[in-house]
């Protein structure tokens, strides 16, 4: 949404470019190794015999054949084993040295909360500091004391950043206690501040192992406001949630969390903020079913921002930075005459929300908190572990499985890997250099055998005349035996080079096609495929590419043109050797085509069940706090031992059908050499001795080469579908373009009026309609709340307007159809503040202006705006500090006005904001809402809140349910109308509060349409209805 695909591309291309430089380094060490294998033993041999030659020694045919063979069996000890077992253990002992250093890390305890032996669950704080970063030396948590028993509900709140969450993991056993003490009896359900939901049905994420019993169940669901929900689901409790819980709004996947800690029928229940993702209907349902009624003989510990609830509260503990301020009972608050708002506020001008102290290298939150998992989401399907019995129902439906291209690797990917790299013309000059190497390399053992039999035939005429030996001209023999050994090394080297240089820029180019692909596909793709496929796809199959693919392809060409040399060679000796070849061959091919069929699936599959072991991994990792407070990690382990256990079971089964072709291929080799020695024998009177050894010292090295280069084509094969795999991504279906012809005016939207013209909008192609027929006029600089109930279409009314899908029916912004211009073009102009704040790993300074096109004087003011001044500036290296990943040293209520700043600095016509202020405290939230008053007056503004107060001032609202338009109008006028939606919900909020929205509603509501009339003054009503009798409305739309 914020246009930065090329800012992170040319991030991603930078390091990629250096890795390639140093992987060209490598494949170029590694191609001369091979060459070496290649070339070394034919130098030996030249070496051997030339100075055998200059002492005067006469070459014969046995001594020759003796010496070849010798050092072919020497070749492949000396040059490819005896490095690469150097190579191996090197990369062993650092690999077991990363572990070991991973094994040594600080644990947490497994701290069992005693079960109280009395029956008397407690949780007492006595003293209590934490760090989360000792080496900071700022304390988290400082000097906590309280107690909480069975029935009392302990109300935690405080500005952001000031510990409230930091509460939580101290019960939870997550942060270890420096000094003090924590007294934690009973079981514990503990819901985190970013609903943690995985795949499976919703039914299974409620019952998390337990089993399910119908009459509770029903009861949970009740108490947790999930049954409309599920009637609004396709399948109700058995639908699936995708990844990530995509199905689900931000409001579901909170209630069903709670749902789940409801369900646990625990004895403590830790409760992080889940009331603020929720509207005030349903988080008063929430607060008054659920936490007051189903767990009002738990112990509870509600940290939250809504200062309705309080009065509810057994205790209120106020925390500010770490510190307790203040703890009683809300009596003894109003007696004492606090106002919470106030107290809140007081603190907060003196000292801005400090942020979490520590190093941000360093993890000051727990993954829990945020990963970045859960930002960019994956949630691997969970295939349901079930300890207790079949009827816990759990009805799994896995995301649909990765797809698998079956049979064989065509030519087609061959082609396109090939030309990814080079041109044609380089790719036919590489195949007549490997051809040359070949003939070479025969040649020298022929003008060897050549060279043997002359001076043999030259000893036996001599023998008539007494026995002086002729010597023969040394010079021309010794001088194009050195003339061919030296283009058998030449030609080698050149070709490994030239055929790593050609793989690896190949490799190089299909990453570029894959990410630029990847970039634009459209949201749905990301939906549907978890990241622990896409990840998989740019870390497993790129790596083959870079590192092993080249390699085994060179290695796979020298053996072939071997094995073809040596066939070729004993046929020319010995041509009837051609007959018994035929059979062979054949019998070659099937068991090859057999083997290759099962193998090749065989790894396909292994590939395939890869992906669901990162995937869980990441999940467990993601909701990593909420695991253990269930104490369930025996069942994450026993599920990710089965997702192991299936990769291990497909990689041993591999590995076991490599062995058993090799065994068959090593018969048809001991075959040929018989047939070739026999063949000898029989016609040994036609033959001359040096070729009958050339022949056969050539049969004998065909017995481990053959075997050699038959499992290298198999492997070449296996990894050609690491090809397959990353050009099936080079080609996904793409976003509208960033850019068209017709391009926007620069000062486009001037305005910033959007219509909507009976819009449609679905996720999917085939996926229900999110919006139905939505028709509305957006005037210029009018300020609109968008409210309705979770999952009534308000997010996705800001998708249609980005077009992260693309909608049916018209949206015009100024005039110009939103679907005639390009992406880049529309989304630049307008600003998103979104529901779950993203940072990324890197600086501050990257993550508010990656195109650096700001000064750091505007960046540091917009820091000032949004009050994070001082958080940045407390970091060690100020905007240039590395942020953890996601920013998760940064609280969340932190991450949204990083958000903020974003939006502050773009300078755009129309802001979006997406439920921004649910994550903060009141104190904050005003502050927000104030910022964007001020620094968004001239603007289109779309707030979409769950809090009414953030959107009672605005100049319209929009009310949603089920994707509908229901009511658009002021929000005076609306409370006017007892049977509006927004009515209803404004009176849920209680007498109080309802009336203070409705009076400030009427405040603006006047100063807006009869700013003469003074606020005071009194205001002529028509009695009838309760509007200003002199009242005409006249809209008319574009």
């Amino acid at each position: 949404m914020y246009t930065w695909e090329k800012s992170f591309a040319d991030l991603i291309a930078r390091l990629r470019r250096k890795e390639i430089s140093k992987i060209l380094t490598s494949s170029y060490l590694r191609g001369l190794n091979l060459a070496s294998f290649f070339a070394l033993s034919k130098i030996m041999i030249f070496v051997t015999f030339f100075a055998n030659a200059l002492l005067g020694n006469v070459i014969t045919a046995s001594q020759v054949f003796v010496v070849v063979t010798l050092f072919e069996a020497l070749r492949l000890t000396g040059t490819l084993h005896l490095p690469m077992a150097v190579e191996k253990v090197s990369e062993a002992v650092v690999s077991i040295q990363r572990v070991k250093n991973f094994l040594l890390l600080e644990e947490t305890s497994q701290h069992n909360p005693q079960l109280p032996s009395d029956g008397e669950t407690i949780v007492q704080l006595q003293d209590f500091t934490a760090f989360w970063d000792k080496a900071s030396g700022i304390p988290t948590l400082q000097g906590l004391s309280f107690t909480v028993r069975p029935g009392e509900l302990l109300a935690v709140v405080g500005p952001v950043g000031a510990g409230k969450s930091s509460l939580l993991s101290a019960v939870l056993g997550e942060l270890r206690p420096s000094q003090g003490l924590v007294t934690v009896r009973g079981r514990i359900a503990y819901v985190s501040q970013q609903p943690w939901v995985f795949s499976g049905t919703v039914r299974s994420n409620i019952l998390f192992g337990k089993t399910y019993e119908k009459e509770r169940y029903e009861k949970v669901i009740k108490a947790c406001a999930l049954r409309k929900d599920l009637q609004l689901l396709e399948d109700g409790d058995l639908t699936v949630i995708g990844d990530r819980g995509t199905t689900l709004s931000g409001g579901q996947k909170a209630r069903i969390s709670l749902a789940r800690a409801v369900y646990q029928d625990a004895d403590i229940y830790l409760l992080d903020d889940p009331l603020s993702a929720v509207d005030a209907e349903v988080s008063r349902h929430l607060f008054e079913l659920c936490i007051c009624q189903a767990l009002h003989e738990k112990i509870t510990i509600l940290v939250t921002h809504q200062l309705q609830y309080l009065k509810a509260a057994s205790q209120i503990l106020i925390l500010k930075d770490g510190k307790t301020v203040e703890k009683g009972t809300y009596t003894e608050f109003l007696k004492s005459g606090i106002d919470f708002g106030s107290l809140l506020k007081k603190e907060n001008e003196e000292a801005e929300p400090s942020p979490m102290p520590g190093t941000p290298t360093l993890r000051n939150r727990t993954f829990s908190e945020s990963s970045i998992w859960s930002q960019q989401s994956s949630r691997p399907s969970l295939k349901d572990a079930t300890p207790e019995g079949q009827d816990t129902e759990n009805i799994q439906v896995a995301l649909p499985e990765e797809s698998r291209s079956e049979g064989e690797v065509g030519f087609k990917a061959y082609k396109n890997y090939f030309t990814a790299g080079a041109h044609w013309f380089i790719i036919i000059f590489l195949i007549l250099v490997n051809v040359a190497a070949q003939v070479s390399y025969v040649l020298q053992d022929w003008w060897l055998s050549y060279w043997a039999n002359k001076q043999s035939s030259l000893n036996v005429t001599v023998v008539g005349n007494g026995t002086e030996t002729q010597k023969l001209d040394l010079n021309w023999y010794l001088g194009i035996y050195s003339g061919l050994t030296v283009s058998t090394v030449l030609f080698g080297i050149a070709r490994s080079l030239l055929v790593f240089y050609v793989l690896v820029s190949s490799s190089q180019s299909l990453h570029n096609k894959m990410f630029e692909s990847i970039l634009r596909a459209p949201i749905l793709f990301f939906d549907r495929n978890p990241i622990g496929r896409i990840l998989n796809r740019f870390s497993k199959d790129i790596g083959h590419m870079d590192d092993l693919l080249p390699l085994t392809f060179l290695d796979f060409i020298q053996t072939f043109l071997q094995v073809m040399g040596v066939v070729g060679v004993a046929v020319a000796v010995i041509p009837w050797i051609a007959i018994p070849l035929i059979p062979l061959g054949i019998i070659f091919f099937v068991l090859r085509r057999y083997f290759l069929q099962t193998s090749r699936d065989v790894k396909r599959l292994e590939a395939t069940t890869r992906s669901p072991v990162f995937s869980h991994l990441s999940s467990s990792l993601q909701g990593l706090w909420t695991i253990r407070a269930f104490k369930a990690e025996q069942r994450f382990q026993e599920l990710f031992d089965a997702h192991q256990d299936l990769h291990s079971e497909a990689w041993f089964l591999f590995l076991t059908t490599s062995r058993w072709f090799a065994v068959r291929l090593d018969a048809i080799c001991a075959m040929f050499v018989i047939v070739v020695a026999f063949g000898s024998l029989i016609l040994s009177k036609t033959l001359d001795a040096g070729q009958v050894g050339l022949a056969l010292s050539y049969a004998l090295s065909l017995m481990g080469m053959f075997q050699w280069c038959v499992r290298q084509s198999a492997e070449v094969e296996n990894m050609m579908i690491s090809v397959e795999r990353v050009i099936e991504y080079t080609d996904l279906e793409k976003e509208a373009p960033w850019e068209y012809q017709k391009r926007p005016p620069p000062t486009w939207p001037h305005e910033g009026v959007i219509v909507f013209d009976n819009v449609n909008f679905s996720y999917s192609l085939d996926g229900p309609l999110v919006l139905k027929h939505l028709t509305a006029l957006i005037k210029s600089r009018e300020k609109v709340g968008i409210v309705g109930r979770t999952g009534a279409g308000k997010s996705s009314l800001i998708s249609a307007l980005f077009r992260l899908s693309e909608p049916e029916g018209k949206i015009w912004i100024d005039k110009i159809l939103t679907t005639e211009i390009g992406l880049h073009d529309l989304r630049k102009k307008m600003s998103i503040i979104p529901q779950e704040p993203v940072l990324f790993t890197g600086t501050m300074r990257k993550n508010l202006d990656p195109f650096n096109e700001h000064t750091d004087e505007e960046l540091w003011d917009a820091l000032k705006e949004v009050q994070l001044k001082e958080a940045v500036e407390d970091l060690p290296g100020k905007m240039d500090t590395e942020l953890a990943e996601s920013g998760s040293n940064f609280s969340v209520g932190q991450r949204q006005l990083v958000c903020l700043a974003r939006a502050i600095l773009r300078k755009n016509r129309i802001l979006i904001i997406d439920e921004a202020t649910a994550n903060v405290d009141p104190r904050t939230d005003e502050l927000i809402q104030k910022k964007i008053r001020e620094k968004f007056a001239q603007c289109t503004v779309l707030t979409i809140a769950h809090r009414l107060n953030t959107v009672i001032d605005s100049d319209k609202i929009m009310v949603l349910d089920a994707g509908r338009l229901k009511e658009y109008d002021e929000p005076y006028v609306l409370l006017q109308n007892r049977d509006s939606l927004f009515y209803k919900m404004v009176q849920q909020l209680g007498k109080a509060e309802a009336a203070a929205l409705t009076e400030t509603a009427k405040q603006v509501y006047f100063k807006r349409n009869y700013p003469d009339i003074t606020q005071n003054g009194p205001v002529v009503m028509n009695a009838s209805n309760g509007q200003p009798s002199a009242f005409t409305v006249f809209e008319t739309a574009l």
